[in-house]
């Protein structure tokens, strides 16, 4: 009789930590398809980070940008929705095509729909806002 439940649990052991976030299937296809779309219209690379951040935040963010292949073309959106803290790190390339007005305005947009509870909604804003700046 123990044996079902052993293997469930084996199963879950299994599973992608991905599948034990805040997100739906739905919502990772969503992010997917947003992140694909900025980086193929921009030719820069986006990336997006949701987990906790240590303190101080803005370090930790840039170290998590440090780890990207092609820093200097990467743009990392990080999120703590625990902290309700938000960082946007660009590498030097995408600095030129996404000047720090531009990332603040894309981060009060994302934080105003963070706000009514809609994180997939905001990510997926911030990454429109900040490929349509980086266009020109």
């Amino acid at each position: 009789m123990t044996v079902a439940p052993v293997a469930a649990a084996s199963a879950d052991r299994t599973r992608p930590d991905v599948l034990d976030g805040p997100f739906t299937t739905r919502q990772l296809l969503r992010i997917d398809e947003a992140l694909m779309a900025a980086d193929s219209e921009t030719g820069l690379t986006f990336s997006v980070y949701v987990g906790p951040l240590d303190e101080p935040t803005r370090q930790h963010a840039e170290r998590l940008h440090d780890r990207l292949p092609d820093q200097a073309s990467a743009a990392l959106i990080a999120i703590s929705p625990n902290q309700r803290v938000l960082e946007i790190v660009t590498g030097e390339q995408a600095n030129a095509r996404l000047p720090r007005q531009a990332c603040a305005l894309a981060a009060l947009s994302m934080t105003a729909t963070f706000g009514g509870g809609d994180l997939t909604g905001g990510i997926v804003t911030g990454l429109r806002m900040l490929t349509d700046q980086s266009r020109g």
